[in-house]
């Protein structure tokens, strides 16, 4: 009797033939991508192999449980790590559990519902943000994103859809897929229409500018303009003292080559994700948005890390003591970090 019951669970956990190959047919890739180091990665390249096959034999939650050789085996295969996960569908870590409460598949698009509870305390709120610190892992080509859908005040729990549209028309059901999250914002403060306290008809030509080297992106409908060669921008002074915003500060304001430059500073934003964006108003309240914005650091991993934001507006100086200035921004008060993750297939719901 006990024999036959560990025969059926070990042929339960046995790989197939097709896996097995698939297994091999990847790592053989990798080996020919790597033309000038192939007797280094020949060895790595075996073991992996050798570290399936043994997972395989043995028991696919071991994978799970060591971070570093899930990590390896999704980067050779999504379809083999997706394989040797664990389901799980709840996950509590730091106080706070995540828990997948739906999922629903029509067609090619899956639409998953994932909750986050504070257990102890009131770190999560109606303005809860996953700050891009998630991530989604899958065995099939697709586009993925994910949005917070709704709060519940009275069990402090956050609601979040995750949306994945699979590329290739191919049938998802049956598929695991696995969600982490690293970090979580909340407590935010928004301002909108926030007039600032800056007389425009006082802003003259800048004295002194620089060329930005860490450039961090940008955006509007003029941004090639700004490319990095030739992108010009203020020299930070000290902040603004009357600026109606905590948390963001006004390091400059001048004209650079015709244009409005407004520069902004927020210090070791990776932690908060302080942002926002100015217009100007006429006498009449129309309004006047920047040509295009474009940001820079002083400096990328170290403390005191400043990202800068820098807008630029396509008006004359002489016509700019007709406008005021105006801004919307989000501030966040609180970051919450742990490491969560859970693990689920896509099945189809009854009707």
């Amino acid at each position: 009797m006990f024999r036959e019951q560990y025969n059926k669970l070990n042929n339960q956990v046995s790989p197939g033939e097709k896996l097995l190959q698939d297994t091999i047919r990847k790592a053989e890739e990798i080996e020919n991508k790597s033309h000038n180091r192939v007797f280094s990665f020949r060895k790595p390249a075996i073991a992996f192999v050798s570290i399936c096959l043994c997972l395989s034999l043995a028991m696919p939650a071991l994978a799970a449980t060591v971070e570093p050789i899930y990590e390896l085996m999704y980067m050779v295969s999504p379809t083999i790590a997706q394989f040797f996960m664990p389901v799980q569908k709840s996950d509590e870590d730091n106080g706070v559990k995540m828990e997948v409460v739906s999922a629903y598949i029509h067609d090619n698009v899956a639409e998953i519902n994932i909750t986050m509870q504070d257990l102890i305390e009131n770190r999560i709120d109606e303005t809860t943000d996953l700050f891009d610190s998630y991530s989604i892992n899958r065995p099939f080509d697709s586009s993925a994103h994910c949005e917070r859908v709704g709060y519940d005040e009275s069990t402090r729990t956050a609601t979040f859809l995750i949306t994945i549209e699979e590329w290739g028309n191919k049938d998802i059901a049956g598929d695991k897929i696995t969600f982490t999250v690293r970090e979580f914002l909340s407590h935010k403060e928004t301002y909108e229409d926030i007039e600032i306290p800056l007389s425009l008809s006082t802003v003259d030509v800048a004295k002194e500018t620089q060329k930005p080297l860490n450039r961090t992106g940008g955006g509007g409908v003029d941004y090639k303009q700004s490319d990095e060669e030739n992108s010009v921008a203020l020299i930070p002074s000290s902040p603004m003292g009357e600026f109606p915003v905590e948390g963001i500060d006004l390091t400059g304001v001048g004209y650079i080559d015709g244009k409005l430059h407004i520069q902004t500073a927020v210090t070791d934003n990776l932690e908060k994700d302080n942002h926002g964006f100015f217009y100007l108003k006429d006498n009449y309240g129309n309004k006047v948005d920047s040509s295009y914005t474009f940001n820079f650091v002083n400096q990328y991993d170290q403390a005191g890390r400043i990202d800068y934001c820098n807008y630029i507006f396509d008006v004359p100086q002489s016509e700019i003591s007709k406008y005021t200035l105006y801004g919307d921004f989000v501030t966040s008060g609180m970051i919450t970090k742990g490491n969560w993750k859970v693990t689920f297939p896509l099945e189809y719901q009854s009707e």
